[in-house]
């Protein structure tokens, strides 16, 4: 098993065209199921986390440019894209332990995570999981850092979602979908600006297996009064990590002020805002977002853990300040 190299800012960055064959799905089988995956590229380990129904073709427009300097390994999540959909532990936990295992099996030791929304809690739940393994966090309209969530999600989450789901795939419920869809655009509002990709990720769920899988995961971290993980109580543990917040001003579905409260809670993050961007900021700019991500990975050296430190951050427990924000309306904590 081969390691791939910690890297600081000094790296020397090798540019190299990306063949079509490199960013066809992969398959390693772990834990006895199928786990799909797009890997490109050479150099400092970059993996990135789509969000919840969505798969790792949310990315495919960005990793020949990403992996010209990377080593790019975009996982389809388990019960999502080309991977396995069992009854299973679809929590944010269990896929962080699931992205540890497959980049253990592909010999990769350490990796900056790149998470969108529902990835944005999966990769901030793998560095506090293994702070050792994570080099820096990059953080995309990210979830887990508050209450709030799209009405539409909280709805899903309740009992008779399936039928709900399934009713969308009649005939004739597209079409109505799509002029209500296309009013809301017509009035710029702000779920009009996301619901078109929404409703992609929709129709990426043709079966009952596929909708089964969406939506244990949903209940995993939403129910009917919103979000029911946060990881806002340990973000003090983020201290030396290097952290970016990247989210769009019009996000409907993780409101644009979760940005600047996880920004207030995490020692010397960075926070960019895409304006007149939605949930999909990397669609809206794709161009900007990888110039970010390429500035902060080149730009910043890759978190030093040690158990020392970490205990102290432990031992001293969060800041003031951060015991003063939001977590007071956060009654359900994630118990891991």
């Amino acid at each position: 098993m081969t390691d791939i190299p910690r890297h600081g800012p000094a790296r020397a960055v090798r540019l190299r065209p990306v063949g079509d064959d490199e960013l066809e799905l992969r398959y390693r089988v772990v834990h006895g199921y199928r786990r799909a995956f797009r890997m490109a590229g050479e150099g400092p380990a970059l993996v990135l986390i789509h969000g919840i129904g969505d798969s790792s073709a949310t990315w495919a427009e960005l990793i020949p440019d990403l992996a010209r300097s990377h080593t790019v390994i975009a996982p389809d999540l388990l019960g999502h894209g080309a991977s396995d959909k069992p009854r299973a532990d679809y929590s944010v936990a269990a896929y962080a332990n699931g992205v540890r295992d497959l980049l253990t099996t592909l010999g990769i030791e350490s990796a900056t995570l790149v998470g969108h929304s529902l990835g944005g809690g999966v990769a901030m739940q793998f560095a506090y999981q293994f702070p050792e393994r994570t080099e820096r966090l990059i953080l995309v309209s990210a979830g887990g850092v508050g209450r709030e969530v799209n009405p539409v999600l909280r709805a899903v989450s309740l009992p008779g979602a399936h039928l709900a789901l399934s009713a969308l795939r009649l005939p004739g419920m597209r079409l109505q979908v799509g002029l209500v869809v296309g009013l809301m655009k017509l009035l710029d509002t702000d779920l009009g600006r996301d619901a078109p990709e929404l409703l992609t990720l929709v129709d990426a769920l043709p079966d009952e297996t596929s909708r089964n899988a969406f939506i244990r995961t949903l209940r995993a971290v939403v129910d009917w009064r919103g979000q029911v993980v946060t990881m806002l109580d340990r973000c003090y543990l983020t201290e030396g990590m290097p952290t970016m917040l990247l989210w769009g001003d019009r996000d409907s579905v993780v409101p644009v002020r979760h940005a600047y409260g996880a920004h207030e809670a995490m020692p010397g993050s960075r926070l960019e805002i895409f304006e007149g961007a939605g949930h999909f900021p990397f669609h809206s700019d794709p161009a900007r977002f990888v110039a970010l991500v390429e500035e902060f990975t080149g730009g910043s050296a890759p978190a030093d853990w040690s158990r020392e430190h970490w205990r102290e951050l432990l031992v001293d427990g969060r800041p003031a300040q951060v015991m003063e924000q939001g977590l007071r309306e956060v009654s359900e904590r994630s118990a891991t």
